[in-house]
């Protein structure tokens, strides 16, 4: 499922606070965002199509939550980028931050903790 960047900022939303009511999700990005009601309930709309929101309703009032979990949206997005620009491979994608000087000194000890966590 494809999650355009506007659409995350909902989900983000929904991930952080839980089940929302279309009013306490405008609450969280319009400002933010400086986007209408409007373009919000659009985002609803699209999320809820697509199933990556649930609804549900109480009285007159419809309460929102996430279908899909933050970390199936990580994986799927990064195993994307790695596909699209690296050929699925992750070393390519580390080479070229540390080619660009992109790693500072934490992100490069924390990859040696990993490769040393992941070679036992």
């Amino acid at each position: 499922m494809k999650i355009s960047a506007a659409e995350s900022v909902v989900m983000e939303a929904l991930w952080r606070r839980g089940e929302l009511t279309s009013e306490a999700i405008m609450a969280e990005v319009c400002e933010l965002q400086g986007w209408t009601e409007g373009t919000v309930k659009v985002l609803i709309s699209r999320l809820v199509k697509k199933k990556a929101v649930a609804v549900r309703a109480e009285g007159r009032r419809y309460h929102y939550s996430a279908a899909l979990s933050r970390e199936a949206y990580v994986g799927a997005e990064s195993q994307g980028l790695l596909d699209r620009l690296f050929d699925g491979r992750l070393a390519p994608l580390v080479m070229h931050f540390s080619e660009s000087d992109k790693l500072s000194d934490e992100d490069i000890a924390e990859l040696k903790a990993l490769v040393e966590r992941i070679g036992k």
